[in-house]
């Protein structure tokens, strides 16, 4: 080592840089200065001692060897690099998706899920037909950046983003909007269809609206990012969740019943939950969206509201169905159905979206779907798949109302009723599209194993014939031994009536 580093300084006269071509920057730009530099070693040589791991976006430049550890083999390496030897090569997209690239201004590091940067950003649709363009590197768009998620923000790595475009935009064939997500997907090991798999079950069984996404490889500062899923967020909007939004600063009591778009979450620390306590006496916090920042007279009204229904859920009397004057049954069966499909493991803990229209009379209406992980094993027997979600809910989570309300007869009737529309309208059409789905990003999954070792998925579509389609047939499997009939049967195919 000590050798090698002399050896080093006596040739830092005939160092020539290596400039940075096109747009992705070149291996050993510590600095991410778009070259490579006696600097960048001052500066690898600085995280070296200092002990720096694999844990953000930035210190992937300083993991020459690609090899997931910031050590001395990065320093040998990039040695080798500055005295005219090859590097190890810079993993690059597959050229099978659309690529976005995103520069932050400055080439500054996204830190921060509370402020965000400006960056430029430009689309290039790799000559897919389908898909068009968006700006190029000479002619960037805007947008704010900034982090997004809970554990998948801090555990690792590769980070999902939000994005708020300067201008709206259509993308990807998806409606024009400013809002959108890129969600990176790490937990899912099985086929990366855990998003794609439910928000298309819900679309095909007639929910109002759940998020599009469509797959892109990213680059970001000149760095490629891998595979990620660029999606529509929740919010309210015309083209979203299409109700009546709310002002803020709204008092009129009938103007404060609504729209709002609300989600029971698993994070007590939310600073405008709205908190009530179920009839176990366990807390349940609701985070509202929208109205974002609720006033006095909004926060009373929507207490009071989902004080009533769950004291409604509660009642003894489990042929009394005055909860439905406060939650739109067939909205929820559908919602609970898919829920027990993806086998979610944080069904009705966290994630779980609901919304209500202005109006004294209007009710909860579950949706959109969003954020489901991988597949959770719940079974009797290893890898049956033979129990409800409120039946196994692993130790650190909770499930809110669902385990209560299916004790009602009427509830049981209308997911019968909707699971047989699922049954035998919807599932046998699954496999082809989860095929199609996966053969669109199976050769990404590639590279983005290449550049994330520890949470990319290789082999995309073998993952899925061998873990995801299994799990989610033999689900459904048990389900239908559950709730199909004959007679839900003849009332399916009356389902449009």
């Amino acid at each position: 080592m000590r050798t090698r580093l002399i050896t080093f300084l006596f040739m830092t006269a005939l160092f020539i840089s290596m400039a940075g071509q096109g747009s992705l920057r070149p291996r050993g730009d510590v600095n991410c200065d778009w070259e490579v530099t006696i600097a960048d070693m001052n500066t690898l040589l600085d995280s070296v001692m200092g002990g720096t791991k694999y844990h953000s976006f930035y210190t992937y430049a300083l993991d020459i060897n690609n090899d997931e550890e910031i050590s001395i083999a990065d320093i040998n390496a990039l040695i080798d690099g500055l005295l005219g030897n090859e590097l190890p090569p810079m993993p690059t997209f597959s050229e099978t998706l659309p690529v976005l690239y995103i520069n932050t201004e400055g080439h500054r590091d996204i830190v921060s899920k509370e402020e965000y940067l400006h960056a430029d950003w430009w689309l290039d649709n790799m000559g897919i037909d389908e898909y068009e363009s968006i700006g190029s590197a000479e002619a960037p768009l805007g947008t704010q950046i900034k982090g997004r998620g809970n554990s998948t923000w801090l555990n690792n790595g590769k980070r999902p983003l939000r994005l708020k475009l300067d201008e709206k935009q259509e993308m990807l064939g998806m409606p024009s909007s400013r809002h959108w997500v890129l969600l990176a997907n790490i937990g899912d090991w099985q086929g990366k269809v855990s998003d794609a798999l439910p928000f298309e079950i819900g679309r095909r069984m007639g929910m109002s609206w759940n998020p599009r996404q469509e797959p892109v490889e990213v680059v970001l500062n000149g760095q490629y990012m891998g595979l990620y899923f660029l999606t529509e967020k929740i919010r309210v909007a015309q083209n979203r969740v299409n109700i009546t939004e709310q002002d803020e600063n709204e008092t009129d009591p009938i103007n404060v019943t609504g729209g709002w778009l609300l989600e029971i979450d698993n994070y007590y620390d939310e600073p405008n939950k709205i908190t009530i306590m179920d009839g176990h006496q366990q807390p349940i916090w609701f985070t509202p969206h929208s109205p974002e920042n609720p006033n006095n007279a909004q926060r009373n009204y929507i207490t009071q509201f989902l004080n009533a229904a769950n004291t409604a859920i509660f009642a003894p009397n489990k042929d009394d169905c005055t909860w439905e004057q406060y939650i739109d049954v067939d909205s929820l069966a559908v919602f609970y159905i898919i829920q027990e499909i993806v086998d979610n493991i944080e069904a009705f803990s966290g994630s779980c979206y609901m919304h209500k229209e202005r109006g004294e009379n209007t009710k909860l209406v579950f949706g959109p779907l969003w954020d489901f992980g991988c597949f959770y094993y719940r079974g009797k027997d290893e890898y049956e798949f033979d129990e409800f979600i409120y039946e196994n809910v692993p130790s650190f989570s909770t499930v809110k109302w669902i385990d209560e309300i299916v004790k009602f007869p009427h509830f049981q009737e209308r997911v019968k009723f909707h699971w047989n529309h699922f049954y035998h309208d919807v599932y046998p059409l699954m496999d082809d599209y989860l095929d199609a789905f996966v053969a669109r990003i199976n050769q990404a999954g590639f590279s983005d194993f290449d550049r994330w070792h520890d949470w990319g998925s290789d082999y995309i579509a073998l993952r899925l014939n061998r873990y995801g389609k299994p799990h989610f047939h033999k689900k459904v499997s048990w389900l239908n031994s559950q709730w199909g009939s004959e007679a839900a049967m003849n009332h399916a195919t009356n389902y449009d009536n």
